[in-house]
């Protein structure tokens, strides 16, 4: 019986999911970089969580997506999926208002 999908299949979604896994990383070693430059004061100025809590939720979401290819869960699995999100949170809502916060252009 001759398959629908082409054998090349695997191979292109296993090189997806290794240019995903390894956007992932990247993107938390720029949440994290960023994190840790940041003053500590402005966090609770903007009314967001500690800087630890923020630094601790990379860390665990940067270790958790390292690691899950080496614990069968493959290069997609869930741990790198919500680190992502966690990563994307931070980048995308949280990094802009401290900026804000620090220039003095925010709203306060």
């Amino acid at each position: 019986m001759v398959s629908a999908v082409p054998v090349f299949y695997d191979d292109v979604e296993w090189y997806i999911a290794i240019v995903v896994w390894i956007f992932c990383l990247v993107l938390g070693a720029a949440a994290f970089l960023h994190c840790v430059v940041q003053r500590a004061d402005a966090f609770p100025a903007i009314g967001t969580m500690s800087k630890t809590i923020w630094l601790a939720m990379i860390i665990g979401g940067e270790f958790f997506t390292a690691i899950s290819p080496s614990i069968g869960l493959g290069f997609l699995g869930i741990f790198p999926l919500i680190a992502a999100g966690i990563f994307a949170v931070y980048l995308l809502d949280i990094r802009p208002t401290l900026r804000d916060a620090v220039d003095g252009h925010g709203s306060w």
